[in-house]
């Protein structure tokens, strides 16, 4: 497969972005990186659902972009940050989609955190 080659979500690989109800916060040790009551839920295929959180409830002060990137060919091009603590760097625990494809065009904007890498309270 091939970076540039683009797949459409479907029945054998569907994706489904919905609301998330309620707050969502994202804690880094026991700095907040993130509260929001907007966050997003996407469902794909058979994976564990991913929490994506607008970029503007995000405490900016703690993400650094990294030089690690990846492709998915039903998502897109993405990018990754690292976390910076008061007292630790999480390398590439966090990544977005700037410019996603338009079948999951609503994650624009939007971040997602590793849950096994940040304490995610919802």
């Amino acid at each position: 497969m091939s970076a540039s080659e683009v797949k459409i979500p479907g029945p054998d690989h569907p994706i489904t972005i919905e609301p998330r109800e309620g707050r969502v916060v994202i804690r880094a040790g026991e700095r907040v990186v993130a509260n929001t009551e907007a966050a997003l839920e996407l469902a794909e295929a058979s994976y564990p659902v991913v929490l994506y959180v607008p970029f503007d409830d995000v405490d900016g002060h703690v993400l650094q972009r990294s030089d690690s990137t990846s492709y998915c060919p039903y998502k897109g091009n993405a990018s990754y940050f690292t976390v910076r603590t008061d007292d630790d760097l999480l390398e590439d625990v966090a990544w977005c989609y700037e410019k996603p494809y338009d079948a999951v065009a609503e994650i624009r904007g939007h971040v997602a955190f590793y849950a096994d890498r940040v304490m995610i309270e919802s």
